[in-house]
This record gives C-alpha cells, sequence and structure tokens, in this order.
C-alpha cells in the first residue's frame, strides 16, 4: 500500500496533477482542494506568508483556468468579477450542495474550483487585518461581505444587516478580525457536506458585526462621513455611534450632517426596541381615596352580583339588587420623579446612550418627571433635553476620568419627596473619591428614596464593577442591578406603577 501524507509539504513538494497512488485519498484533485485549504487556514490564522503554499495555490489556480487575481488579498470580489463576468454565476450559490458528475459521483475537478473561490470569500471577508481602515477598504469590505451572502444563497439582507451588499447587521462589540468562528471551509468542501444554513447563518451574522464594528473603530471615519455615498452604507451601531459622539466636534459641513443622520437612526431603532418594553407600564396605582365615578363603563358586574346574592328570591329566581357596585379608576396623582445619574467615561458609552434613551421614553409618560445628569470630572445637567435623546447625546462629552461626588452635588437638591423618588446611578464605580460617595448614596437611601446602583445597561449585559462598591452596595441593601437593559426596565417599571 503506498503511504499518502497529507499536509502542507507533501502538497506542495510535488506537482499536484501526479497521482502518488489510485486509492482515492491520492487522487490529483484531493491534493490540490489540499493545498488551496491549507492556504486559506495559513492566513485565517497567521498573517505571515507561506511561500510554498503561496507558490502550489498559484500553479493550482493557473492549471485550472482561474486567474491569478483570486489569490491576491487587495482585489476585492467586484474587481475579479467585473474583469471576469463569467465568473459572478459560480460565486452565486457558491457554498450551496455540491453538483456531481454524470455517473452521479463527486465531480473533482468542479471541487477544486470552488475551493479555490471559496478561500477567496472567506478570506476577504474574514481576514480583516490590522492598522489604519480607509473608506474604500471599508467599501470593499462591505461588498465582500454582500458576496458571502450571495455565496451561502441568502436571501438580500438576511445575512448583512437589510441590505444585499451593504453594511452588517449592527453589533454593540468590538471584535477583531475573526477567523470566521461556525465556518469550516471544508464544509463546501469534497465529502459532499454542505453548510447547515438554519444554524450557520445566525453564528456567522454577529461575527460579520464585530468584524465591521473593527472596521468602522480603525478607519479614517471623517473620510467617509464626506461622502454621502459611502455613508449611507454604513450601518448605526453601538461602536460607530461611540466613534461618531467622540469625534462629533471635528465634523463640519456634510460630515456633521452624515453623523447626525447615523445617530439618528441609531436613537430611533434602540427607542423602538425600549419603547415596545416600557409601554406597558402603568401611570400609578389606583387611588381608592377617590369615589369611582358612577357610569356604566365602571359597573363592576361581578362583584355586584356577589354583594347582593342575599336578595336572592328562589320561589322567583329572581335577584333583587338594591347597590350597585364600581370599579376605581382613579390614579396616583402625586408626581413620580426619576432621576438618573449617568458616567460618561470612556468605559460606560454604551450604558450612557442606552439610558439617554431609556430616560426619554420614561419621560413621555405621565405622572413621571425625569431628570438625566451626566459626569465624568465634570457634570452636566441634561434635564431640558431630556425628551430628545438625540439633542442629548450631542451634548455629551464621551472620555476623562470620574469624580461622582460633582454629580451629587446636581441630584441631591433634586429630591424633594423622598418615597416619590427613584435615584439610578449609572456607573463602573472605577471613583476617585470612593468613600465620601459612598456615604452620599447611603444618605439617599436612608431617606426612604429608592436607591438604584447600576454597574451596566447594555445590550450584551457585560459590564465591570468596582468589587469596593459592589460588597458596600450589597450589604446597604442595594445590590448592584448589572446586566441587559431589561432589568432597569423591569426594576423602573414597578417602583413607578
Amino acid at each position: 500500500m503506498t503511504e499518502h501524507t497529507s499536509g502542507p509539504t507533501a502538497a506542495a513538494g510535488r506537482p499536484a496533477e501526479e497521482p502518488t497512488s489510485p486509492t482515492p485519498g491520492a487522487d490529483p484533485h484531493d491534493n490540490r482542494r489540499q493545498v488551496l485549504y491549507w492556504r486559506l487556514l495559513a492566513r485565517l490564522f497567521d498573517h505571515e506568508e507561506q511561500a510554498a503554499l503561496e507558490s502550489a495555490s498559484l500553479a493550482v489556480v493557473e492549471d485550472i483556468g482561474l486567474p491569478s487575481a483570486l489569490l491576491d488579498p487587495q482585489a476585492s470580489v467586484d474587481s475579479i468579477v467585473q474583469r471576469h463576468p463569467e465568473l459572478a454565476a459560480e460565486f452565486d450559490g457558491l457554498m450551496a450542495p455540491e453538483p456531481t458528475d454524470d455517473e452521479g459521483g463527486r465531480d473533482r475537478a468542479g471541487e477544486v474550483r470552488r475551493a479555490a473561490l471559496v478561500s477567496k470569500v472567506l478570506l476577504n471577508v474574514f481576514a480583516s487585518g490590522s492598522g489604519t481602515v480607509t473608506a474604500g477598504q471599508l467599501a470593499r469590505w462591505q461588498s465582500d461581505a454582500g458576496w458571502l451572502e450571495r455565496a451561502l444563497g441568502c436571501k438580500p439582507g438576511e445575512l448583512c444587516g437589510g441590505r444585499a451588499g451593504g453594511g452588517v447587521g449592527a453589533s454593540t462589540g468590538i471584535g477583531g478580525g475573526s477567523a470566521g468562528k461556525g465556518v469550516s471551509p471544508t464544509g463546501t468542501g469534497g465529502r459532499g457536506t454542505t453548510p447547515d444554513l438554519g444554524r450557520l447563518i445566525p453564528a456567522i451574522r454577529p461575527e460579520l458585526g464585530a468584524i465591521e464594528a473593527d472596521l468602522v473603530r480603525r478607519m479614517r471615519l471623517r473620510e467617509v462621513l464626506a461622502d454621502p455615498r459611502l455613508a449611507a452604507q454604513l450601518t448605526p451601531s453601538m461602536s460607530l455611534i461611540e466613534q461618531l459622539l467622540r469625534d462629533k466636534n471635528n465634523l463640519s459641513g456634510v460630515a456633521l450632517a452624515n453623523a447626525k443622520a447615523l445617530i439618528r437612526r441609531f436613537v430611533d431603532e434602540v427607542a423602538e426596541v425600549l419603547r415596545t418594553q416600557v409601554e406597558k407600564a402603568t401611570a400609578g396605582a389606583l387611588d381608592r381615596s377617590v369615589p369611582p365615578k358612577r357610569v356604566f363603563r365602571n359597573l363592576d358586574l361581578d362583584r355586584t352580583i356577589w354583594k347582593n346574592l342575599t336578595n336572592w328570591s328562589p320561589e322567583e329566581e329572581r335577584l333583587y339588587v338594591d347597590r350597585l357596585y364600581y370599579r376605581h379608576t382613579a390614579r396616583r396623582t402625586t408626581p413620580q420623579r426619576l432621576i438618573v445619574v449617568v458616567d460618561q467615561s470612556g468605559s460606560m458609552v454604551d450604558s450612557m446612550v442606552n439610558c439617554t434613551i431609556l430616560a426619554s421614553i420614561f419621560a413621555g409618560l405621565p405622572k413621571v418627571d425625569v431628570h438625566l445628569i451626566a459626569y465624568d470630572t465634570q457634570a452636566l445637567d441634561l434635564t431640558p433635553w431630556v425628551h430628545d435623546p438625540f439633542e442629548t447625546l450631542l451634548r455629551t462629552n464621551l472620555g476623562g476620568g470620574t469624580d461622582g461626588t460633582v454629580a451629587m452635588a446636581l441630584a441631591q437638591p433634586k429630591i424633594a419627596e423622598p418615597r416619590n423618588t427613584v435615584v439610578v446611578w449609572i456607573s463602573d464605580f472605577y471613583e476617585w473619591r470612593t468613600e465620601p460617595l459612598f456615604e452620599s448614596m447611603a444618605a439617599i437611601h436612608r431617606s426612604g428614596a429608592k436607591f438604584i446602583p447600576v454597574g451596566s445597561v447594555t445590550s450584551s449585559g457585560r459590564g465591570s464593577v468596582n468589587p469596593w462598591f459592589r460588597e458596600r452596595f450589597k450589604d446597604l441593601g442595594t445590590p448592584v442591578l448589572s446586566g441587559h437593559i431589561r432589568k432597569l426596565v423591569h426594576e423602573l417599571k414597578t417602583f413607578l406603577a
């Protein structure tokens, strides 16, 4: 039996077309396919070029009649298709079930060709590199992500954030150039297996969002914003909004207008989600000191029958009603004051955006008086703009240190009626003046106001909290609320009900 050695050395060390054995494992097409996939894996996990793999792959690509540009990391799929239009049809549905030959067997030559095309799409999308990203590079990546969508046979927009060939779905995380978790190149390869798109697409979508977020973080954002066409292709995400808020003072003209449009889009999208979580909140508890209004729509029929059962006449089989009962509908009219204090330092950007939007939604509820304070080493009272989160965010100044005592100086005078006041303090609590700040927070709690310390209010629910504060809040009986924003929505609805 002839020994078959698989791997980059064996594949590159002899002519790819020369079989060493009549067994299927030594088929020349298998050798070629292995060369291409070894190169794919090497480039995904190591930025250093492997000369042997590159030269062997070039020989394979040229031998099967494909353009050598497929191996050029700088060439987009668009540019290749423009020069070789006949390849467009091959990229469409590239990762769909593999064809068979005329005898019903595997199309081994076709497998090699598909391996070369699959490698190009995956490398262009998942090997995003490092360093500064230009507007052109971002646009090229978005286009290649669209080709990945087509290769998987997805419906337009199913994978790429609602736009075929456009930006990828929003992501709150900032990820590096992932090597495609959930994607196995051999899943499209020569063993007849095909990707399970039902599981693959949900796994790929957040990865693409993380890669795009990283590209946005590294790109020359001002250059993109100055081009309305490129700016329109951006998908609003938390990482992009952070970049815009940090750089807003350096923008003007068309770039500033495009930045504001992106922030507005993101605010509207998040507000729509949060509004559905808040809208079921009641306007207040029933006020039973107010007599119910005696109108038919308030008639409590069940209670009326129950209270008059003693008047039932068995002989006549008739219930005599001598008193009608009505439902109480008046709600407590005492306004509930909600004071939201948000740390706007660099580590709390996600919470800053989410809570600004959340405050505006609660400000729209009846009998809820909302105040909003943002702070780093200085405090800013944003209450006049609390109804418009877009304008509020434009007035923030992200970054800097953290000194909660300056925010406390603004918050304490706003507590007029402690029993009707809730103070929500969102921070990682890595403070400069720890003990004075905690004493002030404990005093608010002892006054009768509801104090809710929040470690993170993010879409992902991840966050870090100073252990010193965490333990003391726990001892105080007000443990730090940390996690998904739904938790804070639930707490506030419970207090305001």
